[in-house]
């Protein structure tokens, strides 16, 4: 199965449980993709709004998954961290054998309960890089997706089908894909994502203890900074705390590069700071992502040469679809 030029639809069921932002935007990219898709919540009140759009959601787990395990659906777990043991107890008592993926902003953590429940060998574990600081049905959006990163993990022991599945999906939706393996995933992500939202918490704390003066000249820099620090408590919660011990690390860095910029400060200087967060961003800004093709998912070292090309940079764009999932 090479990675190379596919159809855009495909016909493989989806079964998504939970449907605040992520999980819902994904049930609506899906559908609009000609997926049969249907969805679980826990709250009634969550999907009323999915429901009077006329999307098939209901608030019956046992029989989303029964339905997904009849189907061979593709299960999406979509749910908070905290969560995710209770809806995997639910999988391998209704759906052990469906195919699994997850949308949960840690990997190693979600991949080792999937481990304790004996599912593993169904599972393959994603994270779609986009979203926003709003949250519910309400800021659900089909094309949330479109030109973002969804990274598709290369654990050890991943079946192929169920990679291609998973990949499959995130393309549908619109996105790339970028093979990873879960660990180096959560330390990337602790960097890229979970520090960011502590330091915009701190950008928020440190700005509204100025009161009203400064909150008044705020603008555009501190607006940017802080977008994050708007996000539902609850949800960074679950992701920092997560991924503790790859954010410790990021978070230690960064309190360095501070502490050293309040020692020079007292020289009156900044000059390291800026200069080195300056290029930085620009290595950032200049980052380029190669595609990723000829490697067949199945045959030998495949997994490998899809961790070390998403490892330098590259994405799957395409998959054939001579095997529709």
């Amino acid at each position: 199965m090479h990675l190379c030029q596919s159809d855009r639809v495909t016909s493989s069921s989806v079964c998504v449980l939970g449907l605040g932002l992520i999980g819902g935007s994904i049930l609506r990219a899906a559908h609009d993709a000609g997926r049969p898709v249907w969805g679980w919540n826990r709250s009634a009140d969550s999907i009323s709004g999915a429901a009077a759009d006329g999307y098939d959601v209901g608030t019956d787990l046992t029989a989303a998954l029964t339905r997904a395990s009849d189907e061979n659906a593709l299960i999406v777990i979509a749910v908070p961290m905290p969560a995710v043991d209770s809806v995997l107890s639910a999988i391998a008592e209704h759906a052990p054998t469906a195919p699994i993926t997850d949308v949960v902003s840690v990997k190693a953590e979600v991949a080792a309960a999937v481990a304790a429940r004996g599912l593993q060998d169904r599972y393959v574990g994603g994270h779609p890089m986009a979203g926003t600081n709003h949250s519910g049905w309400s800021a659900t959006d089909p094309t949330l997706f479109v030109d973002a990163v969804w990274v598709v993990t290369t654990d050890p022991g991943v079946d192929a089908d169920v990679w291609v599945r998973v990949a499959r999906l995130a393309l549908d939706c619109g996105s790339v894909v970028i093979p990873a393996e879960s660990v180096e995933h959560d330390r990337a992500v602790a960097r890229i994502s979970h520090l960011p939202h502590l330091l915009a918490e701190a950008l928020a704390i440190v700005g509204a203890a100025g009161g009203p003066l400064a909150l008044g000249l705020a603008a555009g820099s501190f607006r940017d900074g802080t977008r994050v620090a708007s996000s539902s408590p609850n949800l960074v919660r679950a992701m920092t705390e997560g991924n503790a011990a790859a954010l410790r690390t990021a978070l230690d860095e960064a309190l360095q590069a501070l502490i050293a910029a309040r020692e020079e400060l007292d020289q009156n200087s900044t000059r390291t700071l800026v200069d080195d967060g300056h290029a930085a961003r620009m290595q950032y800004e200049q980052h380029q992502r190669f595609d990723i093709t000829g490697i067949t998912p199945g045959e030998p070292g495949w997994r490998e040469a899809l961790q070390d090309a998403g490892r330098r940079g590259g994405v799957v764009r395409q998959i054939l679809s001579a095997n529709p999932g």
